[in-house]
């Protein structure tokens, strides 16, 4: 015997609009879980990057600090690294450019900014979609609540029949909809509010390694144009 009840039952004597509601809600839950469990991998990987930058600067060079930072392009310590090595070799060019009313500091504390700014947008990417189902799941659920109420009560009044046990059914069926809203919006906002927590805490740390890296460039050893691409690099200060 099939149950009467529950959300089977809301789907299978549920209209266009019902369903559709469901639908919506099912999709945005889907699309929430994979951005909170795609970011969370990334930050992850992100904080391991944080803990080997510390050993960057236990090298004896900067080659062999690079080393340790790996070669995985997405770690955005090894950017910088990268940015600010290429930017100190340019604006030491002797060649005559805009950037020469710079001088090294502001010119290579713009290049290491504008790549934190990228990383950032890269990091952040995601979380719009966390914060419009976080606020409008509910809404969605509750319109399926007031739409399934709507139907409950004109089937109620059309069959003449208002005991309790003819109201309680339909109407509790539509209120499905509402937690169905709150089942989705809920993790949502958690991941959102998690996950902002944990890019705060990569940008502290990738921001105080720019802060250490603005100051070996432009007060540090000279990173040779001829060795720019093969990584032959003055070593770095003992103790850095």
């Amino acid at each position: 015997m099939d149950s009467q009840f529950g959300i089977a039952h809301v789907w299978t004597q549920g209209d266009f609009v019902t369903r559709a509601v469901a639908v919506i809600l099912l999709a945005m839950s889907v699309a929430s879980w994979l951005v909170i469990v795609i970011k969370a991998l990334d930050i992850v990987k992100f904080k391991k990057f944080a803990r080997n930058a510390q050993d960057f600067w236990h090298s004896p060079d900067l080659a062999s600090g690079l080393d340790k930072l790996g070669n995985d392009k997405a770690n955005p310590f090894r950017y910088l690294v990268l940015e600010g090595r290429e930017a100190t070799a340019h604006h030491r060019k002797t060649s005559a450019h805009l950037h020469d009313t710079l001088d090294i500091s502001d010119w290579v504390t713009r290049c290491m900014r504008n790549g934190i700014s990228e990383f950032t947008a890269r990091l952040q990417s995601g979380l719009a979609i966390l914060a419009s189902v976080g606020s409008t799941a509910p809404f969605i659920g509750l319109f399926g609540t007031v739409w399934g109420i709507y139907h409950a009560l004109v089937a109620i009044g059309l069959s003449g029949q208002s005991s309790i046990d003819k109201v309680a059914g339909p109407i509790g069926e539509a209120l499905i909809m509402t937690a169905l809203g709150l089942a989705v919006a809920i993790p949502a906002v958690l991941g959102y509010n998690a996950l902002v927590r944990g890019n705060k805490s990569i940008l502290n740390s990738l921001n105080s390694f720019a802060h250490d890296m603005h100051a070996y460039f432009v007060t540090g050893a000279r990173v040779s144009i001829e060795g720019k691409e093969s990584g032959n690099v003055l070593p770095l200060k003992k103790g850095a």
